[in-house]
């Protein structure tokens, strides 16, 4: 049984040194500086066709593994496949045993639920700017 640990941060600029000294008990490290909404994570896709029956995946935030409840549910059922357990630290989480899984997949749906909700006020500000900016045009008489 080995235990093997992925890493990821979402931008070049960003340090992979706190996630590297939490998983520093791991046999194998496998790290990448990509967005977690990307698909195209191909040191994820190597961690996950290196790991082997009876190996445990460590991470240390549930978010450094995927963004989207959907692909977090891929990634649970190919390590399940595997016989393949996930723990991930910094929410005490061991899919081992039925509580771990359960508390996998709530904080999986949280997460997604909290990008979700940024987005929206992306959107929110975007759009709220738009007006803002039109209005000035109109009380300025450049509208068109």
């Amino acid at each position: 049984m080995a235990k093997v640990g992925y890493a990821r941060v979402s931008s070049v600029g960003q340090s992979l040194d706190v996630q590297r000294e939490k998983l520093s008990g791991c046999d194998k490290l496998f790290e990448e500086k990509r967005s977690g909404t990307t698909d195209a994570r191909p040191m994820l896709k190597q961690c996950l066709d290196y790991v082997r029956e009876g190996d445990v995946l460590v991470v240390s935030r549930i978010d450094r593994l995927a963004r989207s409840t959907l692909h977090l549910c891929q990634i649970a059922e190919t390590l399940r496949e595997k016989s393949v357990d996930l723990v991930v630290l910094d929410q005490n989480i061991d899919t081992s045993d039925a509580t771990g899984r359960l508390l996998f997949n709530m904080l999986g749906a949280i997460g997604q639920f909290e990008t979700e909700i940024r987005a929206e006020r992306q959107i929110g500000r975007d759009q709220k700017g738009q007006r803002s900016r039109r209005a000035v045009r109109k009380t300025a008489g450049t509208d068109r």
